[in-house]
């Protein structure tokens, strides 16, 4: 890598680079090791993302008492994490509403096991402050980034569409979010479709302003997605449902003490510890735990459709194909409200 002065701009986003959130599109290298919990002679392979399960279950108290190990693992995003499980390295793993799609559409060997429902104000496209646009169909002729293929580009997609627009009807810049974001501050883009904590990082920083968000246009559905092998395996079929549990149980957890776990998250991934914060209200923190149920799978059916339809996926197919659904239980249906503190930070 060559050394070079580092634009203020693509500084903002350094404390991010290991955290390219699960709805990313781009593909990155194997999963790095980042140590064991529990004890026992059953190990699940668990797949992470910087600031992601690992933290919000040892921050929650729920790695204690662990009658099972976990072996972790970090990927820098969810398409990598899915390969992994595709591969049988991994045994499970949590990414966006996107990877699965991505995964799927490529014939990936994977199973999503449990979902939760979460606010979509963090998935939003950004102007900036002194910009003329004022709503989505302004957006005609704009050049736009999005990273290509995350949650964000389905977002961006569905919100042109909503608007009487299609992805034609503008310029699509796919660039990654430190890219992004210094082509958005340099004025060489008009907007900028993309995530949080970005979403929440840019507001801070980036002189950015909300043109408009994904509530009522995106599902708000992340997963938590399983190695088929593992979830035939009954040893390791307990572990996934113990572990999801686990996981419900740290994000009531994450609702009650945002703070806190605001505090933690910024330690984890250097965050500024305000921005890490106004994620958590606007986004993180509102999860709810859902039903990978019939409703869900329409819903990301939609994905399936719109991706293949503008050709960023080779074929359509039937998303219900992977999905494992014996561990919804008595879990709330799929479209239950998500949390909320408020009025959106």
């Amino acid at each position: 890598m060559r050394a070079r002065p580092i634009a203020p701009a693509a500084a903002l986003l350094l404390p991010l680079t290991l955290l390219l959130a699960a709805c990313e599109g781009a593909s990155g290298a194997q999963g790095t090791g980042s140590g064991t919990d529990g004890k026992g002679s059953l190990t699940l392979n668990v797949g992470d993302q910087k600031g992601g399960s690992e933290a919000l279950l040892r921050a929650a108290g729920e790695l204690d008492d662990l009658p099972y190990k976990i072996k972790w693992s970090t990927f820098t995003s969810g398409p990598p994490l899915l390969e992994a499980i595709n591969a049988g390295a991994v045994d499970v793993g949590g990414v966006g509403n996107t990877p699965p799609v991505f995964a799927a559409a490529a014939k990936s060997k994977i199973k999503v096991i449990a979902g939760t429902h979460s606010r979509s104000d963090g998935e939003a496209i950004l102007v900036k402050k002194g910009s003329p646009l004022k709503r989505p169909a302004q957006l005609k002729g704009k050049s736009i980034a999005v990273a290509q293929g995350s949650s964000a580009h389905f977002q961006l997609i569905a919100s042109l569409k909503k608007a009487g627009l299609t992805p034609k009807d503008a310029t699509l810049n796919y660039l990654q979010p430190a890219d992004a974001l210094a082509a958005f501050t340099r004025g060489k883009v008009d907007a900028w479709a993309v995530w949080d904590p970005y979403t929440s990082q840019a507001l801070d920083q980036a002189d950015a302003r909300v043109l408009t968000t994904g509530q009522g246009v995106v599902n708000g559905l992340s997963f938590q997605v399983a190695a088929p092998a593992a979830l035939d395996d009954k040893k390791k079929a307990a572990a996934l449902k113990d572990y999801t549990e686990r996981l419900r149980r740290a994000q009531n957890w994450v609702f009650k003490h945002p703070g806190v776990w605001a505090k933690a998250w910024a330690k984890e991934t250097g965050l500024p510890d305000k921005v890490a914060l106004a994620a958590v209200k606007r986004t993180r923190g509102t999860a709810v735990a859902v039903a990978v149920d019939k409703a869900a799978i329409a819903s990301e059916q939609q994905i399936v459709d719109s991706f293949a339809a503008v050709k960023l996926i080779p074929r359509s197919f039937r998303f219900g194909d992977f999905v494992d659904p014996r561990f919804n239980g008595d879990l709330p249906p799929s479209g239950t409200a998500p949390r909320t503190y408020g009025k959106a930070q």
